[in-house]
């Protein structure tokens, strides 16, 4: 469509053009954004290959110390002079080996079965006692942190023949060798963004990636309450969890419960993302309208809203809803007959409703925040420019207002989605995932994915199926957000409003 017949459309017929255009850029969007996967490896690889060659190319062109640093870490270093570098290099070296012969062997050793040995009852001088076998958990976990540690070793490596093949150059130039003091004080200088970011680098990779490795493979192994060490080993089942999530044949409930959740979860996310949003949008325009008194104090009466702990809102609007709690009690008393609505355990989409609609109460005072801030920034000359060429309020709205705020407020908003496909907050001190029903594998009708996710944990102890759900949300949840945002037009154009 040309550009001239495009403006010649109503506001309706726009929206329906561009609802389709984005459906229909969006196969091309998601094949660029697996090109762009795909060119990530391409890249990974030729950049281990080119790792690999330079690791060769050292070898045969140094000297005796460089090719036995290959083997005695920081021996290129102490034949150089860097004795305390050289040092550091060979006790990492030995406290490796230490730790591979009295702990790590033993678990990798075992990882490829998770443990061979059940525990057994015995009996011992008449008492029977247990004998405890391999414990598959702790394998898995072990055999998790020597992986980490060997790749961290690996890094050191690495840079032991790097720091010799350099030394050996500098020497054969002629140039200084730094002094170990000299190497510590250039870490508060030339490298001080090394010094501040390795104690982050460092708890990130033991508290967030670590776990998260164990948590991915524990999605490819059969760990759950059948198979629960110590008592009970568990072992790898490959991509059976996920076939049964995403078969409805296979799974059986498991895999309807998938379906119907993941149907429900999007849906969810949808309405609780853009209503809090738009309706957020309106009660800011309304407050920073010209003419309404008392500005400062309805911004101060949404700030008092939030700071109120979401669980305690939530926890209470949980009371009022029940059968006999103060809406009922109200209602009651407005219309003189008893009145008792099940709100939150009637029917799906009573209870559905509920929790959209209460989610707007604990939202929408986030957004207005935010876009009051955002509308008072909108210059001023845009509007008085539009006022003068005809344009209404209407106009001005959707010419100047929504297109700013969606630029601004893009990321914000795919945040906003992606957290409200992992809102357990609302969801479980609302509802608790209910109404229940028997269709369904340990969840209710407004269970999404992510209380489901905790049930199944906590109370079924399906750790299996509840990390191969994990993967499966993380997955979609980065896709859609990766692609998304590339779309918009806050990636695009990124001082189309500067």
């Amino acid at each position: 469509m040309k550009y001239i017949d495009y403006k010649q459309l109503n506001p309706f017929q726009k929206f329906a053009y561009n609802f389709t255009k984005f459906f229909k850029l969006l196969p091309g969007r998601v094949a660029s954004f697996f090109k762009a996967i795909g060119r990530f490896f391409v890249r990974l690889f030729t950049g281990i290959g080119k790792g690999v060659a330079n690791y060769v190319t050292r070898f045969i062109k140094g000297d005796f110390a460089v090719r036995l640093s290959y083997l005695i870490f920081g021996f290129g270093n102490l034949a150089k002079g860097q004795i305390i570098k050289g040092i550091l290099f060979f006790l990492s070296e030995v406290a490796y080996v230490f730790f591979m012969v009295f702990f790590g062997w033993g678990n990798l050793s075992k990882f490829g079965t998770l443990g061979t040995e059940a525990s057994r009852e015995m009996e011992v001088d008449g008492f029977t006692q247990t004998v405890f076998g391999d414990n598959s958990m702790l394998i898995l976990l072990y055999s998790v942190v020597t992986i980490a540690v060997t790749a961290l070793v690996l890094v050191i490596y690495i840079a032991n023949t790097k720091s010799a093949a350099k030394l050996q150059q500098l020497k054969s130039e002629g140039k200084h060798i730094m002094t170990f003091k000299e190497e510590m004080k250039d870490f508060l200088d030339g490298k001080f963004h090394v010094t501040m970011l390795s104690l982050p680098v460092v708890l990130i990779s033991v508290f967030t990636i670590m776990p998260l490795v164990f948590m991915i493979l524990i999605a490819f192994t059969n760990f759950n309450k059948q198979h629960m060490p110590p008592g009970t080993l568990f072992t790898w089942v490959g991509f059976e969890n996920f076939a049964d999530l995403v078969s409805v044949t296979s799974g059986g409930k498991r895999g309807v419960t998938f379906i119907e959740l993941t149907k429900w979860t999007i849906v969810w996310a949808i309405f609780a993302t853009f209503t809090n949003y738009i309706l957020g949008m309106i009660v800011a325009l309304m407050i920073n309208k010209k003419g309404i008194k008392l500005k400062a104090l309805w911004r101060t009466l949404f700030v008092i809203t939030i700071a109120v702990p979401q669980f305690v809102s939530l926890l209470m609007m949980n009371q009022m809803l029940q059968v006999n709690g103060a809406i009922n009690v109200l209602l009651s008393e407005i219309t003189g007959t008893e009145v008792a609505i099940q709100f939150l355990n009637s029917t799906p989409l009573m209870a559905r409703v509920t929790v959209i609609v209460i989610n707007c109460w604990v939202g929408i005072p986030y957004t207005i925040l935010s876009a009051s801030g955002i509308l008072m920034n909108i210059p001023a000359d845009l509007y008085e420019s539009a006022r003068i060429d005809g344009a209404g309020p209407v106009k001005q709205f959707t010419k100047i207002t929504l297109p700013y705020m969606l630029f601004v407020t893009a990321p914000s908003l795919i945040t906003q989605f992606v957290g409200n496909i992992n809102n357990f907050n609302v969801i479980y001190l609302l509802t608790g995932g209910g109404p229940s029903t028997e269709q369904f594998y340990q969840a209710g009708y407004t269970d999404i994915l992510v209380t489901w996710l905790f049930k199944l944990t906590m109370s079924q102890q399906d750790y299996d199926l509840a990390a191969a759900i994990g993967i499966l949300v993380f997955i979609v949840c980065a896709t859609l957000s990766l692609i998304v945002f590339n779309m918009s037009k806050s990636a695009k154009d990124e001082e189309a409003f500067s």
